[in-house]
């Protein structure tokens, strides 16, 4: 069965397993290059000033078949799969005010490199371990509203570019057990790639190995060819070779209010 994202949006403690065509929506961020500079390990990652510099209201997109409400309180979501490596820094701001939202629980979801969602694989095609967790989970933003999550590269399944999912929640509990409870939803999105370090991530393995044609970033209907409306991150490579990894950086402007 294609695995496209269904549009209709679901709340927490909820799964959706059958997909539709989705419609299109959008988000916001900055396109990066496949030839950025590496950066230093010592490298700044945010603060409230970055976060105040960039306010724009960030729209929301589809959330998508595969969300699974586990709650995980973590910022590695690797869980050991083999790819390569991103970083996501994600600075969330209250639109109002520009200013930067301490506490926000900012959760990921994405495919492997085979284009296999935990708690779904073998709906791309390929047969590997399903723990129903991995690439999986959340953290909370600091004062700078900045949080960062470690994973790897995604892949891709058929029907939709490179992507991550994207959720936002304010005022959730965290428990003993490693997850979160209670809160607000105030954000569902996703995050794109430059289509350019895609390809050369493409080239490697396990990526190489994916059987399913890849969509790229042009052709993706919820993208939409929306640039940095649509959700693009800023992408700054971690070393000299695609191997070595890359940081993804995003600014999302929420509304409060709304």
């Amino acid at each position: 069965m294609p695995m496209t994202d269904n549009p209709a949006p679901i709340g927490r403690r909820r799964v959706l397993i059958a997909g539709s065509a989705a419609a299109a929506a959008i988000g916001i961020g900055a396109a990066g290059t496949a030839t950025a500079r590496p950066e230093p390990a010592s490298a700044h990652t945010g603060s409230a000033t970055s976060a105040s510099a960039i306010c724009t209201l960030t729209r929301e997109l589809t959330e998508g078949p595969y969300y699974l409400d586990h709650a995980l309180v973590r910022s590695n979501v690797t869980e050991n799969k083999p790819g390569v490596p991103l970083q996501l820094t994600l600075t969330v701001v209250d639109t109002a005010t520009c200013a930067p939202l301490n506490k926000a629980l900012v959760e990921v979801w994405y495919c492997d490199a085979l284009g296999e969602y935990s708690g779904f694989v073998g709906n791309n095609g390929h047969q590997e371990p399903d723990n129903g967790t991995f690439l999986r989970g959340g953290v909370l933003t600091g004062p700078d509203g900045v949080a960062t999550l470690t994973g790897i590269y995604p892949g891709w399944y058929r029907g939709r570019c490179i992507h991550v999912h994207l959720k936002l929640h304010t005022g959730v509990t965290l428990t003993p057990d490693g997850s979160f409870i209670g809160g607000n939803e105030i954000h569902t999105g996703q995050l794109f790639f430059d289509e350019r370090i895609t390809q050369a991530v493409a080239r490697l393995s396990p990526y190489s190995t994916n059987t399913v044609p890849r969509t790229p970033l042009s052709a993706d209907g919820i993208y939409g060819n929306g640039g940095t409306a649509a959700g693009l991150l800023a992408l700054t490579a971690l070393g000299t070779t695609p191997s070595a990894g890359y940081r993804g950086t995003l600014t999302v402007g929420v509304d409060l209010d709304a």
